[in-house]
């Protein structure tokens, strides 16, 4: 980084803005629903797979929440 750069540092301003503009114009174009559909799990398989892998991901975060974990777990099972 340049000493009088101050595009980035804390970080870049210039891509934040690009992100945050784009992602408000997908959320304004209405395709937010049918977007959410075609992520969704495809099978049971596949949403267990998607469940163990954030579980894994969990356990391997710093500020985890073992209470906050469980409770989001079971409400999943129940469905």
């Amino acid at each position: 980084m340049k000493k009088g750069d101050k595009i980035h540092g804390e970080g870049n301003y210039k891509a934040a803005k690009e992100f945050d503009d784009a992602q408000k114009a997908f959320v304004q174009s209405g395709r937010v629903k049918e977007a959410a559909r075609r992520a969704a799990p495809k099978s049971k398989a596949e949403a267990e797979e998607l469940v163990r892998a954030e579980e894994l991901a969990k356990s391997r975060s710093k500020d985890r929440n073992p209470a906050a974990d469980i409770s989001a777990f079971e409400s999943r099972r129940k469905k």
